[in-house]
Order: structure tokens, then sequence, then C-alpha cells
């Protein structure tokens, strides 16, 4: 598609070069009838990295934070959460000093304040470059 289509004919050029533009924008909520969050483990995740995008939030729908929860080897939760750092857009990653070790429950915030929390959504043998459907979702 080229920049500026949709626009009155004869304008592209005009527009192209306009400079800086100032845009007004505003969020809207988005409703993903009948699904749940989904978490998208990203390629390039490894034992010590983990990149996960989170996918159908409801309402508001802009996660500001992303906790993760990893697990003992007995596979019980450790009850602590450790802030992940947003990669970009709906990208949350974590940059690990141990080998990380699953399952992970994963509690998101958003930009309302709510709190929804995917308990062991990610299982101990998570693999990159796959999907993990949450029974969770904002109301």
């Amino acid at each position: 598609m080229e920049q500026g289509q949709g626009t009155q004919p004869g304008l592209n050029d005009q527009l192209r070069h306009a400079g800086i533009i100032d845009i007004q924008f505003r969020r809207v909520p988005c409703y993903h009838r009948g699904l749940y969050v989904n978490f998208h483990v990203e390629a390039g995740s490894n034992p010590v990295y983990l990149a996960v995008l989170v996918e159908f939030a409801n309402k508001d729908g802009t996660v500001v934070q992303l906790d993760v929860m990893e697990s003992l080897p007995s596979g019980k939760p450790t009850r602590v959460w450790t802030p992940m750092r947003r990669s970009w857009g709906s990208i949350w990653r974590l940059d690990a000093n141990h080998r990380l070790q699953g399952p992970f429950s994963l509690r998101m915030v958003s930009e309302s304040g709510q709190t929804v929390i995917a308990h062991q959504v990610i299982p101990a043998n998570w693999r990159a470059n796959t999907n993990y459907g949450s029974k969770v979702q904002f109301r």
C-alpha cells in the first residue's frame, strides 16, 4: 500500500514531504468474543531468555506490566513474581541469570489497573514459537 493511499488524488507527494505531522489518536476497547488471553512464546526464547507476546486482551487491552512466576523442580509455584520488560509492542521479555524453570504463571496488569493471573499457563516443557492458551480474560 502506498503511503498516503486513501487521501485526495494528487496529494500523495505533498503529504510525503510535509515533515513532522502531529497525529491525534485514542485507544478503543477491544472485545474478542469467546476468546481468552493467549500467550505466544516467541522464537529465540531459550532456557535463560523468555519472550512472550500477549494476544486477545479485552477491554482497554493495553497490558502495562507482565510478571512471571517460575516453579520449583517439583512443579510447585515459587510464589515469587519477577517483572518482565516490554521488548516492543505487546512482546515482553525476561533476561534471566539462571535457567528458567516452568511451568510459568503470568500476571498481567492493564492500563486501567485490573490484574489478571494465568496460573501455570506455560508448561515446564515449553517450546519457542508456540501458543499457550489461558482461561483468563480482562472484564
